[in-house]
C-alpha cells in the first residue's frame, strides 16, 4: 500500500547525528509513512550506522554514486519516494513528534491549489542544545498566496521558511517544478521553494516543529561566505519566475539584507565556536 507521507534523508558524513534524525522520524505521531535514507558515498561511519534501521519496514535505504553534488542525491532520493506528500530532512537535523501529523492535517483542510506547507523551528548546537527558538516565516500565516510568498522571500534576504525538514510539499508540486534546484547551492531550498510556489500556495504553521542543527561540518556553514553572492543571484532568479509580483525594488531590498545577513551569520558561528561541535562521549569507567 502507497504511504501518505514519504520522508527521504539525503545523507553524507553525517556520522555524528544521523542516528538522532532516523530516530527523530521514526518517532512521529503519524504512523502512515515510509523513510528512504539514501548515502551519498559517504567517506565515515554514516553507512554503516544507516543499515542498523534496515530491519525496519518502514525503512529503505539506498546508496547514491560519488558526485553530482547535493542535488543529484537530494532528486536520487526524492525521485524513489512514492507518497503524496513529501518531506527531506538533511541527515542532522531534527523532525518533533508531531510534525508529520499537523503539517499532514493542514494540507488535507486545504484545496490542492496549496503546494507547500511550512513551519517555524529551533535552531541547535552541535550538542542538540536550543539556542534560539521557534525561527522563521517573518510574518507569513496560514494560507499565502505562492507568488507573494516568494516576494517576501526575496525582501528577507534570507529563507524565512526555513530548511527542507520545516517543509511538507505535495509530491506532485515538487515533480512540476523539476525536483531541486541546485543551481545556487546555499539556496537549494529557496530557490526550489520559489519555483513550487509557482504551482500553488504556501500554508504557514507557526508552531516550532523542528530543529536546524549548526554544526562546524554543516554544509551551509562552509558556503556562508557565499551567502550573499547566491543569494543576489536567487533573487534575480525570483523576477525572472514572477516580474509582476517580485519588483526591482524587491530585489534591491532582498540584496541588502542578504549582506547585512551574512555578516550577521559569520558573528554569529564565532561566537558559537566550540558549540558546534558534536558533544564528546564520557569515557567508560573502568
Amino acid at each position: 500500500m502507497t504511504p501518505r507521507v514519504s520522508v527521504v534523508v539525503p545523507a553524507f558524513n553525517n556520522a555524528d547525528y544521523i542516528e538522532q534524525t532516523i530516530d527523530s522520524v521514526l518517532a512521529q505521531t503519524f504512523a502512515d509513512f515510509e523513510l528512504l535514507i539514501a548515502d551519498h558515498s559517504s567517506t565515515d561511519d554514516t553507512a554503516i550506522l544507516i543499515e542498523r534501521y534496515a530491519a525496519d519496514s518502514r525503512v529503505r535505504i539506498s546508496r547514491t554514486p560519488a558526485g553530482g553534488g547535493a542535488q543529484r542525491n537530494w532528486n536520487c532520493v526524492s525521485q524513489a519516494a512514492t507518497g503524496e506528500y513529501l518531506k527531506l530532512v538533511c541527515g542532522d537535523d531534527l523532525l518533533y513528534p508531531a510534525i508529520l501529523e499537523r503539517q499532514v492535517a493542514e494540507l488535507d483542510r486545504l484545496d490542492a491549489g496549496v503546494a507547500m506547507t511550512a513551519c517555524s523551528r529551533d535552531l541547535v548546537d552541535g550538542q542538540g542544545r536550543v539556542f534560539l527558538r521557534a525561527r522563521g516565516l517573518n510574518g507569513m500565516y496560514g494560507r499565502i498566496d505562492g507568488r507573494l510568498a516568494v516576494r517576501s522571500i526575496v525582501r528577507s534576504g534570507t529563507n524565512p521558511l526555513g530548511e527542507p525538514a520545516c517543509v511538507l510539499f505535495r509530491r506532485s508540486a515538487l515533480e512540476a517544478a523539476g525536483w531541486w534546484d541546485g543551481t545556487n547551492p546555499f539556496y537549494i531550498d529557496a530557490g526550489t521553494y520559489a519555483r513550487v510556489l509557482m504551482h500553488g500556495d504556501l500554508a504557514a504553521l507557526h508552531d516550532s516543529l523542528a530543529a536546524f542543527r549548526v554544526s562546524a561540518g554543516q554544509w551551509s556553514v562552509r558556503l556562508a561566505l557565499e551567502q550573499s553572492s547566491q543569494a543576489e543571484a536567487f533573487h534575480r532568479l525570483a523576477r525572472e519566475l514572477a516580474p509582476e509580483t517580485v519588483r526591482v525594488t524587491d530585489v534591491w531590498r532582498g540584496n541588502v539584507m542578504a549582506r547585512k545577513a551574512e555578516l550577521q551569520r559569520r558573528a554569529a558561528y564565532a561566537v558559537l565556536g566550540k558549540r558546534m561541535r558534536p558533544a564528546v562521549p564520557a569515557p567508560e569507567a573502568s
